[in-house]
């Protein structure tokens, strides 16, 4: 007589259908492992109006993210919109005149998408077109959630004393940047 060794792992589940009139199929379909839900929806992505082939530098400094497209196709007028697609899960979108718009059969399918770090600020992204090229800059925020709240005055002022914290230790060198109402338009 053979004995299985039970599984090692408690999260696994199995159903057993020992029932003899079941078929075959059934019972090795009933045996299978449960699927569980994956956590494969980011919180933050930054969706640029080009195919999912196109170039664009990506570049991490300490204090944002920055993108860089050269392109025609866009005109002058540029901006960056961060659209709350549901609670906690924002996606900044680039306007413009001449932006590249696809129709209903490709919406959102072949398009260039970056999942941005927690740390991100979407709310506060900018887009330049300049000398040919797109620039699209997504700032870094000192803490790691957005609260998400509106209360962005204490969040301002939690970065001061945060640095004025800092300095007297002498762990800072560089004085944060805090954005203003002027910062976003």
């Amino acid at each position: 007589m053979k004995i299985h060794p039970a599984p090692r792992k408690r999260n696994i589940t199995f159903r057993y259908g020992i029932n003899s009139n079941l078929s075959e199929a059934q019972r090795i379909m009933s045996r299978q492992k449960k699927l569980r839900r994956l956590p494969h929806i980011f919180s933050r992505v930054l969706e640029l109006p080009f195919h999912s082939d196109a170039d664009v530098l990506v570049e991490e400094n300490p204090d944002c993210f920055r993108f860089v497209v050269i392109t025609d196709d866009v005109g002058n007028e540029v901006r960056a919109h961060a659209i709350e697609i549901y609670p906690g899960v924002v996606k900044i979108v680039i306007r413009g005149n001449d932006v590249l718009e696809f129709s209903l059969n490709d919406f959102e399918l072949d398009v260039w998408r970056f999942r941005l770090p927690l740390s991100t600020l979407p709310e506060l992204a900018t887009a330049v077109y300049a000398d040919g090229e797109l620039i699209v800059t997504v700032p870094k925020g000192l803490s790691l959630e957005n609260s998400g709240d509106g209360n962005e005055e204490e969040e301002q002022v939690w970065l001061f004393k945060v640095y004025w914290l800092s300095s007297l230790c002498g762990t800072s060198t560089a004085k944060p940047r805090l954005c203003t109402e002027k910062d976003r338009r």
